[in-house]
């Protein structure tokens, strides 16, 4: 899961698909960065990590990282929140595999539609509430996937 800080989309995507994951005793690695280095090592917004635990998402240890040409290696999929990011990443992919790992997560849900998943950031609570709820529908359908 990347946004661009790491600390408001992707540790929220992070922290639904992670609590989906152990739930259904999954053996699947979850983990997300920011294409950018603005907070490495800080902990989610706290409007993010509020938003989480109304809803029982727990993402209180996640740290932000910043994406790195590893995380191709480490991961079989690379799921952006928006346009910007996802170009972002591919600007780093060594190969094609590395290229076909990468999608905008919202086309789990809207299938080649290219939406984005909006940065709340800047915005009020509403904002983050719609973030949960468009990421929490994606990764329903992620699951579906890897339950398959």
């Amino acid at each position: 899961m990347v946004c661009l800080g790491n600390i408001c989309r992707s540790p929220m995507a992070d922290g639904i698909l992670r609590k989906k994951v152990n739930d259904l005793n999954l053996a699947v690695a979850v983990d997300s960065a920011g294409t950018a280095g603005y907070h490495i090592g800080e902990k989610p917004d706290p409007r993010m990590r509020q938003t989480a635990r109304s809803f029982g998402v727990d993402i209180e240890g996640l740290r932000s990282r910043q994406f790195s040409r590893q995380d191709f290696k480490d991961f079989d999929l690379i799921y952006a929140m928006d346009k910007s990011n996802l170009k972002n990443i591919l600007s780093l992919a060594e190969s094609e595999s590395d290229r076909q790992k990468v999608k905008l997560i919202l086309n789990e849900l809207y299938p080649g539609q290219d939406k984005e998943v909006p940065d709340p950031y800047y915005g009020g609570e509403q904002g983050f509430i719609e973030v949960y709820t468009m990421l929490d529908q994606a990764t329903d359908i992620i699951i579906k996937q890897i339950t398959k």
